[in-house]
């Protein structure tokens, strides 16, 4: 994978971490406090409805709840707003103002409603007289209860509190609060009697619910008889589901004007402050993905500048001169490959200073012997000890001319690998300067025995080149194969057309070239005896010269060769689009 992919592969593996571990947060923690805010909120609701309902059963009335409603507050941390429902509404309680605080507007939510009164409980199996008779007295049973309950509480007393068989609350005066300590006491409060018309009431509406629900029983009784007279009478019918719900309905409506009035309750206020996530788990979360953030950052910057550090020692040893520095390499991304053309480039430049050494070595070389030869016949002339015959002289001139033939190619050399070399390019048939060159070469292929051919097609090749450079490039390659070939061989120039490329071959039957020997073949100064000797011929600058020349003409040059068997080497030069014969 490249360093770009790593990268963005990196960062955004830190994006979606940070992201996913913020949401998941968020949504954790949002719905737990949700949760435990709304679990909050229905036990405040169910203490807050309880107390008030306990209250109102307790005191028979509502006297005396404020400081009730102002407990419930401190403990809730709710706003709690206590209304009656009896006729207009009116305000019992309000916590906003019990704490000395300015009321604040309630929520658009539904008040709660807390109704005192108790639930009448029947036995089951009840006959319907016997159920009749039971509502008949627990109504009058509470209604005196609850007037007395509340006449306690007017006057300070504790009241006692009980429940008897059927659920009815029933009152007794507890001790009475006093400065000076507690007394028992009762006041003058004073338990009412029901009279004889008030039970017949309560009888009328029991009956009204029996006759509602098809029940046919005699009563056996009037409307004063204890509860148990006429109890045989439908002895064996049952109180059923019908008779139950019935009675419990005419107890709640002739206990409703007696027992405390239901009480709206409101919790909550408009302007309360909406509850926050918790800052913990959120600082946590972020110190993690910073923390993950930072490693990845740290991991990254180790990633990449640890191959710079070494790119930068690298090239820093390389300015000072030592061309052997290398940078390791792992991996194929683009990190990778920068160390991999810095390893190039080294090894170019090593190897340049290397041919620049070998070059002045090799000038040093070719130049000394011969100079040195030179040097020691023009000081034996001058000191009479040979004479200047005219055969000396020739040999002397020979030498001159060699140093400088060899001169004269490097100057040509640094002319084409500076790109300086002139150029007259023009349309040239390549046929025809094969032809030359073997007109040309003629005379020393004779000398050496040689059979020096040509075999061009018949259809001329034309291409854009100087004649002239080129010409020498395919003698220098024509020389060579001359003198690498013994007598009775053969040099053999051969020209074919391949497409839009143009092949020219100079092949002979010398002894060839060894397989490890190859890749130096173009080098300056290479030449093929170890001992570097003049027996070969030549300056052992012509084929860097030719390769020069045929790459200037966007051409390649290659040799191949085998021992004993003979060389062959390869032009290949780039046709024009349209072949046209020189002007």
């Amino acid at each position: 994978m490249s360093f770009r992919l790593r990268a963005l592969a990196l960062v955004m593996l830190l994006v979606v971490a940070a992201t996913a571990a913020t949401a998941w947060l968020t949504l954790r923690q949002a719905s737990r406090q949700a949760n435990e805010t709304a679990a909050a909120d229905r036990a405040d609701i169910n203490r807050v409805t309880s107390e008030l309902r306990r209250y109102g059963l307790r005191h028979g009335s509502w006297d005396g709840v404020a400081p009730a409603v102002r407990v419930l507050a401190a403990d809730t941390g709710q706003r709690i707003r206590v209304t009656t429902t009896a006729g207009s509404e009116a305000v019992l309680a309000d916590s906003d103002v019990l704490m000395g605080r300015e009321p604040r507007r309630t929520g658009p939510g539904a008040p709660l409603l807390v109704d005192p009164r108790p639930e009448l409980r029947l036995p089951a199996g009840l006959a319907p007289v016997a159920a009749f008779k039971i509502t008949t007295v627990e109504i009058a049973r509470y209604r005196s209860g609850t007037a007395y309950a509340a006449c306690l509480t007017r006057s300070g007393t504790e009241v006692t509190v009980g429940r008897d068989e059927h659920g009815v609350p029933t009152y007794a005066a507890g001790r009475k609060t006093g400065g000076g300590g507690t007394t028992a006491s009762g006041g003058s409060c004073r338990r009412a009697k029901t009279s004889s018309a008030q039970y017949a009431r309560y009888d009328e509406a029991a009956k009204t619910c029996l006759s509602d629900t098809d029940t046919d029983t005699d009563t056996g009784a009037d409307a004063g008889a204890d509860a148990g007279a006429g109890a045989d009478a439908g002895a064996g019918a049952d109180a059923g589901a019908g008779i139950t719900p019935c009675l419990r309905r005419v107890f709640a409506e002739q206990v409703r004007d007696a027992a405390p009035p239901p009480l709206q309750v409101r919790l909550g206020a408009l302007d309360d402050p909406p509850s926050a996530l918790a800052a913990a788990p959120a600082v946590t979360v972020a110190v993690a993905v910073a923390a993950a953030a930072i490693l990845g950052a740290l991991l990254l910057s180790r990633t990449v500048l640890r191959p710079v550090s070494a790119l930068t020692a690298a090239s820093r040893g390389l300015g000072e001169g030592d061309l052997a520095r290398r940078v390791p390499v792992t991996g194929r991304d683009e990190i990778a490959e920068l160390g991999r053309s810095f390893n190039r480039m080294a090894e170019s430049l090593q190897a340049s200073e290397e041919r620049q050494r070998r070059l002045v070595g090799d000038v040093a070389h070719e130049l000394r012997t011969p100079l040195a030869n030179l040097r020691g016949y023009l000081e034996a002339l001058r000191d009479g000890v040979v004479e200047p015959d005219p055969e000396l002289l020739d040999s002397l001139h020979e030498e001159v001319l060699l140093q400088q033939r060899i001169v004269d190619d490097l100057q040509d050399l640094a002319l084409a690998e500076a790109g300086a070399l002139t150029y007259h390019r023009d349309h040239t048939d390549l046929g025809e300067l094969l032809e030359t060159c073997r007109t040309a070469h003629r005379a020393q292929a004779e000398r050496a025995g040689v059979t020096l051919t040509a075999t061009v097609p018949a259809a001329p090749v034309y291409a854009r080149a100087d004649a002239d450079r080129l010409r020498q490039a395919v003698g220098n390659l024509v020389s060579n194969a001359v003198r690498a070939t013994a007598p009775g061989g053969g040099v053999r120039l051969t020209l074919e057309r391949r497409g839009a490329e143009a092949v020219v071959r100079v092949s002979d039957t010398g002894h060839g070239i060894p397989a490890e020997q190859l890749p130096h073949v173009f080098e300056r100064f290479w030449r093929a005896d170890a001992a570097r000797g003049r027996a070969t011929g030549g300056s052992g600058l012509g084929l860097s010269i030719t390769r020069q020349i045929v790459k200037d003409h966007q051409g390649t040059v290659g040799v191949e060769s085998e021992v004993g068997v003979g060389t062959t080497f390869t032009m290949v030069l780039p046709l024009p689009s349209a072949d046209a014969p020189a002007d």
